[in-house]
């Protein structure tokens, strides 16, 4: 009686015990692999993809904007360069003389 008695409540620790591995096992690879996950995830996200957003974007979108801002003017100084040139070389067609 007292080694199956014995037996059992041995019977019951090894239970317990793999109860307690593999709980401790599964909650360690668990938060390992979210701390991983989210700490990959998170540097390359402020690494590549901002320094790409700011890199790239910024680089096109102050391009277009300064050439739409400048469009304008540029073709004002175009306008006024070619018209003069054109009034130099031939004064009679516009008027001056």
């Amino acid at each position: 009686m007292r080694v199956a008695s014995f037996m059992f409540s041995y019977m019951l620790c090894v239970i317990d015990l793999r109860k307690y591995l593999l709980t401790q096992l599964l909650t360690s690879l668990i938060t390992d692999l979210l701390t991983y996950l989210l700490t990959y995830l998170l540097t390359y996200l402020f690494t590549y993809l901002l320094s790409y957003l700011l890199t790239y974007l910024l680089t096109y979108l102050l391009t277009y904007l300064l050439t739409y801002l400048l469009t304008p003017w540029s073709k004002v100084l175009l306008e006024k360069l070619t018209v003069s040139e054109l009034v130099k070389k031939f004064p009679a067609f516009y008027g001056t003389r």
